[in-house]
């Protein structure tokens, strides 16, 4: 399994990125996804997931409000308003490692695997 997270860049402080997530090689709408992200120095963090049926969305008490989790049949979104210099990170994508796969487990790296190439963000005045 092959994920792929892009969309990253470099924003000012208030600004808006979406980030997606894709895969070619397995069939991704049976699968959770969940993002993460990794600051410079620091432990990597689980910040949202989506269910497979899309109905079940999660997120960390610091993006809630800020952060729009979605997905279609092939792509899996992260919509960021209002970012703010602490959300600078690498922000990747991944499946749950146990089943049932379709369900979010918590927001534990240690659950999720398949970590694809990440996306660097980058809130910066």
């Amino acid at each position: 399994v092959q994920l792929q997270a892009s969309g990253g860049g470099l924003v000012q402080p208030g600004g808006s990125l979406r980030l997606s997530c894709a895969a070619s090689d397995f069939t991704f709408g049976d699968y959770a996804i969940g993002w993460f992200r990794q600051a410079p120095g620091k432990e990597r963090e689980g910040v949202s997931c989506i269910d497979s049926s899309g109905r079940r969305l999660y997120y960390t008490d610091s993006v809630k409000g800020r952060f729009t989790i979605s997905r279609d049949k092939r792509t899996v979104f992260l919509q960021m308003n209002t970012l703010k210099p602490e959300d600078t990170a690498v922000y990747y994508c991944a499946i749950p490692r146990w089943a049932p796969v379709r369900l979010c487990p918590q927001l534990k790296g240690s659950d999720f695997g398949s970590w694809g190439q990440g996306t660097l963000v980058t809130v910066s005045s």
